[in-house]
């Protein structure tokens, strides 16, 4: 593979990214027909249930015998809600094919690539393999391990604090980081909160278009991500913001109440049980039952003990941090329970990146291997 190679996949992996918030739970993927040394056709996977990359590509193009295909993910090679990808492009007379990763799913994993070879089309895999794999980071662990991405979103002041004592906490941050929060949202498949952020908030947990600040935000608010709210003891009033449209709401609770479950599906909420050996919900089964629920990427966005608990489990792949530039003093909430008592048991992170966001600060890290 050459310098064009390169320069073609390149395109592809930009277009990608123009289904960063919409093609959930699908991967975000883009294909580039060239032949002769021109770009003949292009397309992305814009939403699921929609054509798919390849085949977007293939009626842009008009005619595609002799291309080259530049596909980000491996063609699919099963029929879903639309048919193999592969075999649109076998048919559309595509003669070589250049895939910048294998697809993780277990039902292609390579079958793509085979039918493709087995049709007579030369196949080359592994351009730019590393930025293929960071358009799509929660489909891949959904697919490889059952689990989906956790990111947990917090907000802090500059001396480490996210709420005042009475639990008053609107609003740390300015309006710019606000809008970026919505488009975390955005991007997640649930969004999963605990009960006391619920009660000390009444927060909607929803996207709103007009704070994304995106092109298409209106479409792209049309996809909300599920509410999920971890209730042990099925504190939540029935008439929470977090029940009203649009959007689905899953409560978890560690017991049931016919009743209660009643009132809530009426309110068009669901009810699951997941109790846990300490009387809570289970974290880890959660995040498997999101996973089994096709939920690639899961924003949390709790409070300090909560946070802290999926931290202390291991569940957390990304935290993301906004600081304030404010003191809120030292009888104010830390960020996270995490009752340390020697530097010894301190825990060190990698930081991903750091950027200004309006007034603020944006942490992305993670846990340091």
């Amino acid at each position: 593979m050459d310098r064009a190679d390169q320069q073609y996949m390149t395109r592809a992996l930009a277009l990608a990214e123009q289904g960063w918030y919409t093609t959930s739970p699908n991967p975000r993927v883009a294909c580039v027909l060239v032949r002769d040394g021109e770009i003949i056709g292009e397309g992305f996977h814009r939403r699921a249930g929609e054509g798919h990359a390849e085949v977007m590509a293939i009626a842009d193009s008009g005619d595609a015998t002799a291309a080259t295909a530049y596909v980000t993910l491996e063609p699919c090679s099963h029929t879903g809600k639309t048919p193999p990808c592969a075999d649109a492009l076998i048919a559309a007379g595509v003669t070589r094919v250049v895939v910048a990763m294998a697809d993780p799913n277990p039902l292609v994993a390579g079958r793509g690539i085979e039918r493709l070879q087995a049709a007579g089309v030369a196949v080359e895999s592994g351009l730019l393999e590393e930025e293929a794999r960071a358009l799509n980071p929660g489909f891949i662990k959904r697919m490889e391990t059952g689990m989906p991405l956790v990111r947990v979103k917090l907000a802090m002041s500059l001396d480490g604090r996210t709420s005042m004592a009475s639990g008053e906490s609107q609003w740390i941050t300015g309006a710019a980081a606000r809008s970026d929060v919505q488009r975390l949202r955005a991007a997640s498949c649930a969004i999963l909160t605990g009960i006391d952020t619920v009660l000390a908030d009444d927060a909607a947990l929803t996207v709103r278009a007009a704070e994304l600040e995106l092109e298409q935000a209106d479409f792209i608010a049309e996809r909300q991500p599920l509410r999920v709210v971890l209730d042990s003891s099925l504190r939540l009033p029935l008439d929470a913001r977090v029940l009203t449209p649009p959007g689905k709401t899953l409560v978890v609770s560690a017991f049931d109440d016919f009743e209660w479950r009643r009132q809530l599906q009426a309110q068009g909420g669901e009810l699951l049980v997941l109790a846990g050996a300490d009387g809570q919900v289970d974290l880890p089964a959660v995040l498997r039952l999101l996973a089994e629920r096709q939920c690639n990427e899961v924003l949390v966005e709790a409070g300090a003990t909560l946070a802290a608990a999926f931290w202390q489990q291991g569940l957390v792949d990304r935290l993301t941090v906004y600081m304030a530039p404010t003191l809120m003093g030292s009888k104010a909430r830390p960020l996270l329970q995490l009752p340390f008592d020697t530097m010894a048991e301190q825990q060190r992170l990698e930081i991903d990146s750091i950027t200004p966001v309006g007034d603020d600060w944006r942490i992305d890290a993670r846990r340091r291997d």
